[in-house]
C-alpha cells in the first residue's frame, strides 16, 4: 500500500466537502489504483487527508491526471497552508482504517530510533493482541512513514470519543505498558490531532 498525506488549514468547510463529494462522483470512477481514504476537520479547522493507492504509480498516475489537475485548482481555494507527505512505508494494525469509526487520533511527530521501531513492529501480532484485549474502542490503525524524512503520520480509528477517553484513563498496564513505553522511546510525537467531522471514501 502507498498512502499520500495531506495537511493543511480549511478556509470554507462548506467547498471542501463540496469538493470531495464531486471528487468521488466525478474523478473516482477513473483513479486506477485508488483503495479509498479517510480525511477530517478538527475543531480549529485544521484538516488531515489519508489516501491509499496500491501503489506509488498509481498515486502517480492519478495525479497527473488532467481532470485531477482541474479539480485540485478548485478545492486549493478551500485551504492553505498544505503539505504533502508520500508514504511507500505504511503499518497496518488490527485491520487498518475503518469506516464504522465515528472518532479518529492522529498522532504526528518524527522517528529517533528506526532500528528500534523496527524491532517493535516486528512484534505486531503481540502488539495487536494486547491492544484488543484492553481497548475494544480501537477499531484499526495506519501508520505512514513520510519518505521526505523521518516524519511519520499514526492515525488510529475508534468507535467514538467518549470510548476513545474512557479506554485511555487506564491504560496502558502490563505488557501493553511495557511494549508501548519502548515505542515512545523511539518517536517523538508532536502533536494531537482529533478529528469528529470524518469522511470516509
Amino acid at each position: 500500500m502507498f498512502i499520500q498525506v495531506i495537511s493543511g488549514k480549511v478556509v470554507d468547510a462548506e467547498g471542501f466537502r463540496r469538493e470531495e463529494e464531486r471528487w468521488v462522483a466525478e474523478l473516482r470512477p477513473g483513479a486506477t489504483g485508488f483503495l479509498g481514504s479517510t480525511s477530517g476537520i478538527t475543531s480549529d479547522t485544521r484538516f488531515l487527508v489519508t489516501a491509499r493507492f496500491d501503489s506509488a504509480e498509481s498515486a502517480r498516475r492519478n495525479s497527473d491526471r488532467p481532470e485531477q489537475g482541474a479539480w485540485w485548482s478548485d478545492f486549493e481555494k478551500t485551504v492553505s497552508d498544505v503539505v504533502f507527505h508520500d508514504c511507500s512505508k505504511v503499518v497496518t494494525m488490527l485491520g487498518g482504517g475503518s469506516d464504522d469509526a465515528k472518532f479518529v487520533q492522529v498522532m504526528r511527530g518524527h522517528v529517533k530510533d528506526r532500528a528500534a521501531v523496527d524491532r517493535i513492529e516486528a512484534r505486531r501480532d503481540d502488539l495487536e493482541r494486547v491492544i484488543r484485549d484492553a481497548r475494544p474502542d480501537i477499531l484499526g490503525e495506519t501508520i505512514c512513514y513520510h519518505d521526505d524524512g523521518d516524519g511519520y503520520t499514526d492515525v488510529v480509528y475508534f468507535t467514538s470519543e467518549a470510548d476513545a477517553r474512557a479506554g485511555e484513563k487506564d491504560f496502558p498496564t502490563g505488557e501493553a505498558k511495557v511494549l508501548l513505553d519502548e515505542l515512545m522511546q523511539a518517536v517523538d510525537i508532536e502533536e494531537f490531532l482529533d478529528f469528529k467531522n470524518l469522511n470516509m471514501i
